[in-house]
């Protein structure tokens, strides 16, 4: 699929500041592909529908966790992580989007997971670093990345925890599991 085709599916599914948000991931994973020599259109069209179920409402999201039998305990957690794998399920069955590996980078774009791909983590840092991002500790992701994605996403990682846990709301496992993976990665470095 070509960008200009995917963009305009995923403006059909967005208010304009979360399209403007998908251009700037957009633009921030072709960045770090080239950088980490990962397949730039794979990133870009994974980037592009990234938050395709975000604006989508809580009730269908439920109910299509429950009738696809996602994990769980999903819906046990913030709601803010439903769009992510809600959305690699719409994107296959709605856009026709079928590559795996962009499905996957869909995902687990708001959770990670404990063996996280390249483009994985380029999806995950380029959504946490893109240019309109204006919080605490962004500025520090955006040097890493520049250096070291594996940094970059630990660190990213590290911040979404520490936020959670300031605000007395549970962290989902798989993020506490990329977590750890990445600290044991880091170790044997």
């Amino acid at each position: 699929m070509e960008r200009q085709q995917a963009l305009d599916i995923v403006r059909k599914q967005l208010h304009e500041k979360r399209y403007l948000h998908t251009v700037g991931v957009m633009e921030t994973a072709i960045e770090l592909a080239e950088r980490y020599k990962v397949d730039k259109k794979k990133a870009e069209l994974a980037a592009i529908f990234h938050d395709y179920a975000k604006c989508r409402p809580i009730q269908e999201m439920e109910e299509i966790i429950k009738r696809e039998q996602m994990p769980a305990g999903l819906l046990e957690y913030n709601k803010e992580l439903w769009h992510a794998p809600v959305g690699a399920y719409l994107v296959e069955k709605e856009a026709g989007v079928t590559d795996p590996e962009i499905l996957q980078a869909i995902a687990y774009h708001t959770s990670g997971h404990e063996c996280m791909t390249m483009l994985d983590k380029v999806i995950y840092v380029a959504d946490y670093i893109e240019p309109g991002r204006k919080f605490p500790g962004v500025d520090e992701v955006r040097e890493l990345a520049r250096l070291d994605l594996n940094k970059a996403l630990l660190q990213a990682i590290k911040n979404t925890i520490a936020f959670l846990m300031e605000k007395d709301q549970a962290v989902y496992p798989l993020t506490f599991q990329t977590y750890n993976a990445l600290i044991k990665e880091e170790a044997v470095e």
